[in-house]
């Protein structure tokens, strides 16, 4: 309806991919991994366990801070958040509020107010046992560093939202402080929605929480507007709450009314001593900042020509990116930047898999249909060989069928003739 203005505020949470978790030595890969079987007494809260902050979670939120344009507070402290829910076994999280690592930052034209860390909370799984509903908890994820990105309530739309996301996600998948995986929940989006008639931001916000994808997020916020503003036009007030999104339905639900900050009761928390940050330490982290996705997409369309979507799908996918570079390294290998792009691109390889110093035959591969001479044929046969070591040692314990099996997989990576594959391989087999 016209005449109203839409505030949007972001708040996301981001798991970050160190071996351990926030404040103990667990394991913080919890991704189906058996319930409550990565848990200590420092992530179950029991009396007596003092916490022990990770200081590689605490150098990668700096980090990405400072990738966000933040400023960084030099004196900070971690502080209690008083949490009454059953996913935190200890009835507090450890958190900030007053003096989070970073501050004031700015990205993609949006104001970012914070970019703080805390501990994540524990699964709550919800399921029918003998006819009765129930709700289990796994503590696994209890303790794994999470950070928390909040922005100014500047986003002009849903679809605004969800290409800012999307942009967000990819700097930080670029940082390799986290995969971002929406699906394994380490990447969290939450949404603050008002509508005003006069232009001012209103004294309420209905906070959307836990969507788990771009295009839901999308559908929440444009639900919320239309919700909010339809109430408007009737005459209601809009109370400040916090709803959950169906996405079967399209459609948002209350799910509680809002605590203010001063319910959660924040105090310093006192088993950890504050942290403090020199300008050196600062300096260090800061040199660590790679080229971030923007910065190469301008320049692969610059530097090798490529069209606008050439050069985002190097950025998404950067291993390709990597060995793409790799191969113009090699003065007297003259290929077309255009057509080695677009091979790649429709060929859809897996680069993860492939080392750098292969990676000039594997184009020659897509190039030629097949491999390009016979150096080219000797090295797809020693990647082989060396991928599949116990079919190499069957071989050689006097199994001489497995090599069938090696010359399917040197088909796999070229087409070449497979009596000449057999040939290579037991040149290097015997």
């Amino acid at each position: 309806m016209s005449g109203y203005r839409p505030f949007i505020g972001l708040e996301i949470h981001v798991e970050l991919a160190t071996k351990s978790k926030m404040f103990c030595g667990c394991c913080a890969d919890h991704f189906h991994k058996e319930p409550n079987t990565q848990t200590c007494p420092v992530c179950l809260g029991l009396p007596g366990a003092l916490p022990v902050p990770n200081k590689k979670a605490i150098d990668w939120t700096v980090f990405l801070g400072l990738v966000l344009g933040c400023r960084i507070n030099k004196h900070s402290y971690f502080e209690r958040k008083q949490y009454f829910y059953p996913d935190l076994p200890k009835g507090f999280q450890i958190s900030q509020y007053e003096r989070p690592f970073c501050f004031k930052g700015w990205f993609d034209e949006v104001n970012i107010t914070r970019v703080h860390l805390e501990e994540d909370t524990g699964k709550l799984i919800h399921r029918k046992i003998e006819g009765e509903k129930v709700t289990l908890i796994d503590f696994n994820r209890c303790g794994v560093p999470l950070v928390e990105i909040v922005t100014e309530p500047e986003i002009k739309s849903a679809e605004h939202a969800k290409e800012w996301l999307k942009k967000l996600q990819r700097v930080i998948r670029s940082l390799s402080i986290s995969d971002c995986d929406m699906e394994k929940g380490s990447m969290r989006l939450e949404a603050n929605v008002s509508v005003s008639k006069n232009g001012k931001l209103p004294s309420y916000k209905v906070e959307l929480k836990n969507i788990n994808s771009f295009r839901f997020v999308e559908k929440a916020i444009e639900f919320e507007i239309q919700r909010q503003t339809e109430l408007f036009e009737k005459g209601q007030k809009i109370e400040q709450e916090t709803r959950g999104f169906e996405s079967d339905k399209g459609v948002t639900y209350l799910q509680r009314s809002k605590e203010e900050a001063f319910e959660y009761r924040y105090f310093p928390e006192p088993d950890i001593p504050p942290i403090v940050f020199t300008d050196g330490e600062l300096d260090k982290i800061r040199k660590q900042i790679p080229e971030l996705p923007e910065e190469k997409r301008q320049r692969f369309v610059k530097e090798y020509s490529l069209n606008e979507q050439e050069a985002d799908y190097f950025v998404s996918n950067p291993s390709a990116a990597q060995y793409f570079e790799v191969l113009y390294l090699e003065k007297n290998f003259n290929l077309d930047f255009r057509e080695t792009a677009r091979l790649i691109i429709n060929k859809k390889i897996d680069w993860e898999n492939i080392s750098p110093a292969d990676f000039k035959a594997e184009v020659a591969v897509l190039q030629e249909g097949g491999l390009s001479d016979q150096v080219e044929l000797a090295k797809a046969a020693k990647i082989v060989v060396d991928g599949n070591p116990k079919a190499v040692a069957d071989y050689r314990k006097g199994k001489t069928n497995t090599v069938g099996f090696l010359v399917g997989q040197m088909m796999k990576k070229t087409k070449v003739d497979p009596n000449l594959a057999r040939q290579e391989l037991l040149k290097i087999l015997e």
